[in-house]
């Protein structure tokens, strides 16, 4: 028996932990905490239960999965008389799903075994996919952690797609970090291509299934295309978010003594989105920030 703890339960968390959820062997139970039960109130009336605080849900759980969005967040759930941290009494094993600079992870580990005195450890499995495959249990997800505690995290993170062990510590991320680059790349190029397109006068709906086609095609493509169509940025993954995803590339980068050509001026498209105060909206409003920018 196994009882398998989540904490963030937002557009990510919330499908994740449901198809975990579905698919648990019949002796393991599911406890849940975030600032609201909205999105989970099936999986609590099917018998997974809440927890007012991350102590609670500690003192319960063996195994923690967090999807929140940075380590800001994390540290608040673990800290303090209500935190995480309080209520570990015995062997337990967190394993962030948050997108996190390599070292930030690496450090959250050596603080929380410390603090727990060796009863609780970290492990990294940041995922890709987005809400579509979060929704779809298709995720990418990439695991970093030694072998003993990443076997015990694999079957519950294959309910929610497909992990794959990358190394050490700190891999997973480092394997989200590249991910962003390439992802954020064909976000803005999209976009572009997108505003160049229609200055011209081309149809673009007929120009993205034309290219939906051929080698420019992409998974980011055909899942946003209709929106550079529509110009629709309504949130499915807020632009602003990519900060700090591509600061810890750049983090990476530096430390492998690697050489970028993309990946300070990505930052700097998404930074401009942020100041002009659209960072709260869809990546794809890169497309504006492009558009009512002057050459």
């Amino acid at each position: 028996m196994t009882t398998v703890g989540f904490v963030g339960l937002g557009t990510m968390g919330s499908p994740m932990a449901r198809h975990m959820f579905d698919s648990l062997p019949p002796d393991d139970t599911m406890v849940l905490h975030d600032l609201s039960d909205a999105k989970v109130t099936d999986l609590l009336a099917g018998g997974a239960v809440w927890c007012a605080t991350p102590r609670e849900l500690a003192a319960k759980a063996e195994i923690v999965f967090f999807m929140v969005p940075d380590i800001p967040q994390i540290k608040a759930s673990l800290d303090g008389a209500d935190g995480l941290l309080a209520g570990i009494e015995s062997e337990t094993l967190i394993v962030v799903c948050s997108t996190v600079a390599p070292d930030a992870i690496r450090t959250l580990d050596a603080e929380v075994a410390e603090a727990s005195n060796g009863l609780a450890h970290v492990i990294d499995a940041p995922v890709s996919g987005g809400q579509v495959g979060a929704e779809a249990g298709t995720l990418s997800i990439m695991v970093g952690g030694p072998e003993k505690f990443v076997e015990r995290a694999m079957p519950y993170l294959g309910l929610a797609g497909n992990p794959v062990h990358l190394g050490p510590t700190g891999a997973g991320e480092v394997a989200k970090a590249c991910n962003q680059l390439i992802c954020a790349a064909s976000i803005v190029a999209n976009a572009e291509a997108a505003v160049v397109a229609e200055r011209a006068g081309l149809d673009v709906a007929k120009l993205f299934d034309l290219m939906s086609g051929g080698y420019a095609s992409s998974r980011i493509m055909i899942d946003k295309a209709p929106r550079y169509i529509n110009k629709d940025y309504t949130v499915s993954g807020a632009a602003a978010f990519w900060i700090k995803d591509l600061r810890a590339y750049l983090e990476e980068a530096k430390v492998t003594g690697t050489v970028t050509v993309q990946g300070d001026r990505l930052l700097d498209a998404f930074q401009g989105v942020v100041d002009a105060g659209w960072g709260e909206q869809d990546t794809a409003i890169v497309q504006k920030f492009i558009e009512e920018n002057q050459a």
